[in-house]
């Protein structure tokens, strides 16, 4: 049987340092590190990406480009990834006692990031699976570049053009570079430096609503994974359908090219804008956090939970805590028939997206 070629997403993580480390280290104490390093970064990938192979130091995983259709949500992976690895390895170095080599080097390792858009064949031969291909080969070039020597990064996101095209990103505060290859030509690359990224996630407001919080608030469950809800959620485009283009939704400002805190959407019925919301918390995939300005002011927070021992099903709460005068009950009336439309058509919408489509018989 032949493979059918597919189209999505390779990403490598790389954890750097990794040579020199088991060189001049322990190799018990240095193996049993990066191994739990290496497990921090499957889990976090897990979450959207299929894990192709651990390759020593890296991490190859992939996904089709329909699983991704809020390209950032990509991103923001890779960024709740270097987060999680920061913080293990920070807390390990924190709490060791052990005085080798190996222990007092963990700061040492950083993360690194190789992101492209092409083509693949999955191919498996004798019960393994292995990813081949031309891009599959550049993905994995990527990883010899001179971003360093350039920036001084030592823990970045490269992505190709195609990668960063593909996603629908134009991101500020990034390094522009072209690396060139043997029998691959020139490539355009796209470079994100993750320290300052990660400074800013750990030191951001946190504005999380519980439901003891709140003025009001509605839950449901939904047959789709933590991040696949997250991506419904954080699409005003989705939005929009959800809402059978009644109600517009518009993307206005996102500061550095991007989602996040200081990004701000328009709810539009007609050519009557109805609302305007700042985000004030962003946590991908767990929650995000709104200011509301319009017919009352508000805060207003979607929070995605993943059920324990199911890939594939989540509870999707809502919570709304008033910031004016207006009486609770009227605001609690409203949020529950508004609030229980939504939830019906998202049901509805995600029914929609599953129902298969004809396909007519091949010649």
């Amino acid at each position: 049987m032949v493979e059918q070629s597919k189209r999505g997403y390779l990403v490598l993580a790389d954890i750097s340092g990794y040579t020199s480390f088991l060189a001049s280290v322990e190799l018990e104490h240095a193996h049993e590190i990066l191994a739990d390093l290496l497990e921090v970064i499957v889990d976090k990938f897990k979450s959207i990406l299929t894990i192709s192979k651990l390759e020593g130091d890296a991490v190859f995983a992939y996904v089709l480009e329909s699983k991704i259709p809020r390209g950032e949500a990509l991103l923001e992976l890779i960024e709740s990834t270097y987060v999680a690895f920061r913080q293990r390895r920070d807390s390990s170095n924190r709490a060791t006692t052990c005085t080798c080599r190996a222990c007092q080097s963990m700061p040492s390792l950083e993360l690194k990031f190789f992101v492209h858009h092409g083509n693949f064949i999955v191919q498996r031969i004798a019960g393994i699976r292995e990813l081949v291909g031309s891009d599959v080969n550049l993905a994995h070039r990527l990883m010899k570049n001179h971003i360093t020597e350039h920036t001084n990064w030592t823990a970045y996101a490269l992505f190709t053009k195609d990668a960063m095209n593909s996603m629908g990103l134009i991101l500020e505060d990034v390094h522009d570079q072209t690396e060139s290859y043997e029998h691959l030509g020139d490539i355009e690359t796209v470079t994100v430096n993750l320290i300052p990224r990660f400074d800013a996630i750990v030191a951001s407001q946190k504005f999380h609503l519980t439901e003891g919080d709140a003025d009001f608030s509605l839950s449901h469950e939904y047959e789709l994974s933590q991040s696949e809800l997250w991506q419904m959620v954080t699409s005003t485009e989705i939005f929009t359908a959800i809402w059978n283009n009644k109600t517009i939704w518009h993307a206005v400002k996102r500061p550095g090219g991007r989602n996040g805190v200081g990004a701000v959407n328009h709810c539009m019925h007609g050519d009557k804008r109805l609302a305007r919301y700042t985000i004030v918390d962003w946590q991908p995939f767990d929650y995000f956090t709104s200011y509301l300005l319009g017919a009352f002011n508000s805060y207003e927070m979607y929070e995605i939970k993943p059920i324990a021992n199911s890939f594939n099903r989540s509870i999707l709460s809502y919570h709304l805590k008033l910031d004016s005068s207006i009486p609770r009950w009227i605001v609690r009336l409203y949020g529950k028939i508004t609030m229980s439309i939504f939830f019906k058509n998202l049901e509805k919408y995600i029914a929609d997206l599953r129902r298969p489509t004809f396909q007519p018989e091949a010649d």
